[in-house]
């Protein structure tokens, strides 16, 4: 086991294969068999001591004992109990094996097995799988791929990356600029360089190299890729990045997505589950625990089901506890991630922009016309709302006003109807109006709309918060901090005040104060309750974006704790979904209303007012941004989600016409 070992299966004490291999020949013979046998032996023993039991049962009984288990086990178990009987290098030749069998191949397989891999296991594979097929991986894997995909996955066939302890240092810098010449620097990307250097160069080397990068192009090495790079070579080379980073990150992101939303992926689950067991499960625990809001042993409980689940939960190897205290491993992401953060220049982008030769009294004359009579030509209204900005909106408005002597806005009301009604009159308001009266439709009623007072409040600037106050005096004749004030209590509601004033601080990192206020924040962590929220309010609903990454980061250094993970534990309820919301706006703030569209539209039925509020509000500012952290989260694009999820309940399809022409095209 040694030094270093971050598995969860190892060594059975008091080993005897032939024991072994006798139990499991009674569990299988006669009418049936006892699966929870042959999932406790065979989850119990390493895979050095499965092939001894193999080997034994051979010899005990003339008979092969994956084709045994084969016969009596079925599905999914049968697959991971297989899985697990396999030797490593085996068992990565059957799944590159078949990914690239049949008529389709499995890309996703072979970026995963291939960008993970050490050397030796590379060369362990290639070896298997000749043994195993009498064929040579690296012909069959050129005869079923193309381009600079097959290219990329040519070189890590080769299994001879730099080992760890090289590194170059007079090149570090030299390869970081060499990257950013081949694709941010120039018309069009030299994918040969980025093969070359991310092929082979060594972990740590590149490690420092994406650090360089960072400094000369004031965007992570994984954004870059994303915009110089396409299709399947793109996702290899993000993986070969992320393992770079992190291998159980990567592992544990790949976890998530097989298990998120309507089925699983199973091949993808067992794969990683049998891989890694032995190797970082326990970092990936970690990793999973550090990203989502769940751990892996509740996700794969949650998922699952049957033997099935019971394997998979003793190669989990058990639920963390949710303390919020890191490995070390994790503890260094963590601190990586603020700091990429914190360094990452990100160009936000909307997907509505000023229409050309924009005239506001054709466009006014044109929805009048729309409007009268008999009926209403719907598709005339969307084309000139959905693609004007709202500067050119308020235009028209003025114009509808002067030149016709109407209100545009209640001939709208009277003329359309349900959520497209509320998505186009939406996009009529300004800004401030528009907020305002997402603000009161969140309080009004019997319920309170919690998640969207927190989204609002929480991811506006000071000047628009202060805008939205008089817009909100000004239509209600009220005071939104006295609305507040009546329809909230507790420490929610003086965390939801504070926001509402709009005066967090501006400018640059202090880096002293910064180290203050991460400690405060981890000696907070140790007092009561209600003093700790008060000291995190203090702090995280005033001091600015900037400061508070860095905040973030030595947080992580002082306490060896996650602040995520930390709100999480030991907060709940909407002071929970407060903190945990600046947090996440902190860290990436596209990511977040990439998460809260998500969140809208999974499941069964659709959060429309929280859809419509986010594509009317980001359409603008960075709609663009949210659509790419939606598809690298969820490997679906929005486009595909609003097509699926909003036709529900919309029968002309106005709605979701609308809200694709706001969402700008598919990733």
């Amino acid at each position: 086991m040694g030094k270093g070992f971050r598995g969860i299966i190892v060594d059975h004490p008091d080993f005897d294969a032939g024991s072994d291999a006798e139990a499991l020949y009674n569990a299988m013979k006669g009418i049936g068999s006892d699966k929870d046998a042959i999932l406790d032996l065979i989850t119990s023993r390493s895979n050095a001591q499965r092939q001894e039991i193999r080997s034994a049962y051979k010899s005990q009984y003339g008979k092969d004992l994956i084709d045994d288990l084969k016969y009596e086990l079925t599905g999914k178990f049968e697959r991971l109990i297989v899985g697990l009987m396999r030797p490593p290098a085996y068992h990565d030749a059957k799944e590159i094996k078949d990914a690239i069998k049949g008529a389709g191949t499995d890309e996703k397989c072979l970026i995963e097995i291939l960008a993970s891999r050490t050397n030796e296991q590379i060369h362990n594979l290639v070896a298997a799988y000749k043994d195993a097929y009498g064929r040579d991986l690296e012909e069959d894997v050129i005869g079923d791929t193309s381009g600079h995909f097959k290219k990329m996955l040519v070189v890590l066939l080769q299994g001879t990356r730099e080992e760890d302890d090289v590194v170059s240092e007079d090149l570090v810098e030299q390869d970081a600029q060499d990257l950013y010449d081949a694709g941010e620097a120039q018309w069009g990307t030299d994918e040969a360089k980025f093969i070359m250097l991310l092929g082979n160069r060594s972990v740590t080397h590149l490690q420092l190299v994406f650090d360089e990068y960072q400094k000369i192009a004031e965007k992570s090495i994984e954004d870059s890729i994303k915009s110089e790079l396409s299709g399947d070579f793109e996702r290899l080379m993000l993986a070969v990045v992320q393992c770079i980073r992190s291998k159980p990150m990567f592992f544990a992101r790949r976890l998530y997505k097989s298990m998120k939303g309507l089925g699983t992926a199973d091949n993808t689950l067992i794969r990683i589950m049998v891989s890694r067991a032995e190797i970082d499960m326990l970092d990936i625990r970690e990793c999973f625990r550090l990203r989502y809001e769940k751990s892996l042993y509740n996700m794969i409980q949650d998922d699952t089901s049957g033997e099935y689940k019971r394997t998979l939960l003793r190669l989990c190897g058990g639920d963390d506890d949710m303390a919020g205290e890191f490995f070390p491993e994790a503890a260094q992401i963590a601190y990586k991630m603020w700091e990429i953060s914190a360094t990452t220049k990100i160009q936000l982008r909307g997907t509505v922009r000023p229409y050309q030769n924009f005239d506001p009294a054709s466009d006014a004359q044109a929805l009048r016309k729309a409007m009268k009579g008999f009926g209403t030509d719907e598709d005339t209204i969307i084309d000139i709302v959905a693609n004007r900005s709202n500067e050119q909106r308020q235009e028209i408005r003025q114009t509808f006003k002067s030149l016709l002597g109407r209100d545009l806005m209640a001939d709208l009301k009277s003329e359309l109807s349900k959520n497209l009604q509320r998505l186009i009159l939406g996009l009529m308001m300004t800004p401030a109006e528009f907020d305002a009266k997402m603000m009161k439709k969140a309080m009004e009623g019997a319920g309170t709309d919690e998640h969207a007072l927190i989204e609002i409040l929480v991811t506006r600037g000071n000047q628009e918060i202060q805008e939205m106050c008089s817009a909100y005096q000004s239509a209600f004749k009220k005071s939104l901090e006295d609305a507040i004030e009546s329809d909230t209590s507790g420490h929610f509601k003086r965390i939801l005040i504070a926001l509402a004033q709009g005066a967090r601080e501006d400018g640059p990192v202090d880096m002293a104060r910064a180290l203050e206020d991460a400690q405060e924040l981890a000696e907070a962590c140790n007092a009561d309750s209600g003093d700790m929220e008060d000291k995190f309010m203090s702090i995280l609903c005033t001091r600015s974006f900037p400061h508070l990454r860095k905040v973030f980061q030595e947080f992580v250094r002082c306490s060896n704790k996650d602040i995520e993970q930390i709100i999480k534990k030991e907060m709940s309820g909407d002071v929970k979904n407060a903190m945990f919301a600046i947090v996440r706006s902190v860290k990436n703030q596209p990511s977040y209303f990439a998460d809260r569209l998500y969140k809208a539209m999974k499941g069964l039925g659709t959060d429309d007012r929280a859809l419509i509020r986010i594509m009317v509000s980001r359409s603008e500012i960075d709609l663009f941004n949210i659509r790419k952290e939606f598809k690298d989260t969820h490997e679906a694009s929005l486009h595909e989600f609003i097509q699926v999820e909003a036709f529900v309940g919309d029968t002309s399809g106005d709605y979701r016409k609308t809200l694709l022409i706001l969402c700008g095209g598919e990733d």
